[in-house]
This record gives structure tokens, sequence and C-alpha cells, in this order.
């Protein structure tokens, strides 16, 4: 068990940015950041919430250089900001001066164990800011007692188009459920490959749990990806896979994860939370 969790939300959000049509000196928005009911609290307010419901205590967001918003709703110290049961500290994503945005998944938790060294001997669980995960979801994760596990979603209870689906994670488990690959949009003349022995397509959500010793070297030579030129989370997953035999343990969970992609997922968000949340 442990109770330390980092939340990334340091992306440029770059495609709800582009659908909310902003104009040229209107400030780019953090999507964990939008207001989704009456009282304006964002998703990140009920993923915190959840969080706390399962148990989490010590709660790591890395956000971006400019992150006045954050500190805005969730405190202004750096380190230790109580917030509704949870103690809340910030990590920097730092862009590079040779790029525009930020470098990456793998970047961010990377820099998040730099700049909280303790954390690169401890356990946490990691995920995104823009995906609202369930408490049963962060409570397997919390009380696994493998050094490294994550969520394997099954696809059918994922409630998205297949066209939506398909911009997600697929992953294929041994006979264990312990994790041996993960693949983007699969070519459809293997896609097939992915079903697990139950006849179904288990997608990663981004959602994990990591030994800070053994995941830190990978996520320090994470490499960048070809087309995306970016240090993705999933890749230095893979290589530690790829090192330590059956080290990432897959839980099968089938329940649908609201996401936080465009504008078109506003409306969508806020009828899930006045529907499953007392507001």
């Amino acid at each position: 068990m442990h109770a330390n969790l980092i939340i990334l939300a340091g992306g440029a959000s770059s495609r709800m940015n582009n659908s909310l049509e902003l104009g040229h000196n209107v400030p780019k928005v953090s999507k964990a950041l939008i207001g989704m009911d009456k009282d304006g609290r964002p998703i990140l307010d009920y993923l915190l919430y959840n969080a706390e419901k399962a148990g989490y205590k010590n709660v790591y967001l890395v956000v971006g250089e400019h992150s006045e918003g954050f500190k805005k709703c969730y405190g202004n110290k750096t380190k230790n900001n109580t917030f509704k049961g949870l103690n809340i500290s910030y990590a920097i994503q730092y862009i590079p001066k040779h790029r525009a945005k930020p470098f990456g998944t793998a970047d961010a938790l990377f820099q998040a164990l730099e700049q909280y060294p303790n954390l690169q001997n401890e356990a946490f669980t990691v995920c995104n800011s823009d995906n609202l995960y369930s408490v049963e979801a962060f409570s397997v994760l919390k009380n696994s007692r493998d050094n490294h596990a994550f969520i394997a979603y099954n696809r059918d209870g994922l409630n998205f188009t297949m066209d939506r689906i398909s911009r997600f994670a697929l992953v294929l488990l041994d006979s264990e459920n312990y994790l041996v690959d993960i693949v983007e949009k699969p070519s459809t003349d293997t896609i097939d490959s992915f079903k697990d022995r139950f006849g179904k397509f288990r997608v990663s959500m981004n959602i994990f749990k990591f030994n800070g010793k053994e995941i830190y070297p990978f996520l320090k030579d994470c490499p960048i990806h070809p087309k995306r030129d970016e240090k993705e989370l999933p890749i230095a997953v893979l290589n530690m896979c790829n090192s330590i035999p059956r080290a990432m343990k897959g839980f099968l969970l089938s329940e649908h994860v609201p996401d936080l992609t465009s504008k078109e997922d506003i409306s969508i968000l806020k009828t899930y939370i006045q529907e499953h949340y007392k507001t």
C-alpha cells in the first residue's frame, strides 16, 4: 500500500485549445481546470475527490511553468498545501529551450521524481489530469502488492465510439495478466491478435502504479518517439518490462472512464458529473 499520487497536468492541451478556438490574446486553458458544475469546479476537483476516497494522502501535480491557475485552486505554496484532506505539492515540467511544447508524459514523470527525490525510493500511482478515474480504479492500484501495476480496461465497458477508442492504446497480457505489449492504433490485420483469453480487447488509459527506484532509469533514458517527438510513458513502461520479466501486472476492470479531450466532451462530462456526484 502507498499514499502517493502523481497527476500529470503539464501538457499543452493543444486539441482542447484548438477546439475552443481561442483568440491570439486569450490565455491558453488547462483542460483540468475547466469548470464542470454550477460552482465552476473542474474535473481535477472530482479526480482528487475520488483519490481521497481511495485513501491517497500525498498528491503531486505536475504542471507547466505558468501554473497560476492551479495555485489559485489548490494553494500557492510549492509544497504541502492542504486541500480537502489531501497534501498537495507541485512539480514543474520545464520545456527545453529548443522546444515549443512539453516533452511528453515520461519526461513529466521524470521531472517530478527529480524535484521530489523521495519518490525515487517510494511507490506511487500516476495518472492523467483529464480522465475521471473511479475510486475503484484508484483503490486497486493503491492496494496492489505488485511493484508495478496498471488498469487494463475492457474496451466494451468504455462508453466511446469505436473511432474514439482507436486513439487509445491496446494492451497485450500474458496468461497471468502481466503486460507483454502496448500498441497505439494497431493495424486492422493485427488487431485480432490483441484479444485476450476471454475474447476481450484491453485498453490502457494511462493510470499506473510504480516502484520509483525501478522505473526511474527507464524514465531518464526514455527515447523520443520518432513521429510524435515526445518521450512517452508507455515506451518507458515497455522498456522496463523488456528488462524486468513480468514487471507490470494488469488488473482487469470494466467501466467507463470520462475523458476530456475536446470541447464536445465538456457537456458530456458535465452531465456525467451531475448524474454521479452531489453538486
